[in-house]
């Protein structure tokens, strides 16, 4: 199984370095920058080895998976979804409450478990 850490993680480091270099360009800044997060990404994905949560094998799964799944969905984002979000208010809606639901879902059950897990 790959790690979901390391998926996330890498979501978020190649999520963070195509957003900055399409509205900053390629440069020598933005090559520092990126160099930086990646070293971030690849460190903290890395503690799943050391701490033995994971074999690197599985560590590396999860990082080429989200890497490859932030590149398809900023692909999308841009190919498909963009023209519908300016051009259709009720997907804006949609798209703001969908996240905002996501996020107090998330919250919820991180407070549900937290609390059950004192109980015990």
């Amino acid at each position: 199984m790959p790690s979901s850490h390391a998926q996330s993680i890498f979501y978020t480091v190649a999520f963070c370095i195509i957003l900055m270099i399409k509205f900053f360009g390629f440069n020598e800044i933005t090559a520092v920058i990126s160099a930086l997060i990646f070293a971030m990404g690849s460190y903290f994905s890395w503690l799943r080895v050391s701490q033995r949560y994971h074999t690197l094998n599985q560590v590396a799964v999860g990082a080429i998976l989200g890497f490859c799944f932030s590149i398809f969905w900023f692909w999308l984002w841009d190919a498909l979804l963009i023209k519908a979000f300016i051009a259709h208010f009720w997907v804006r809606i949609v798209a703001v409450v969908g996240a905002a639901g996501s996020c107090v879902g998330f919250l919820l059950y991180g407070v549900w478990n937290w609390v059950h897990d004192n109980r015990h």
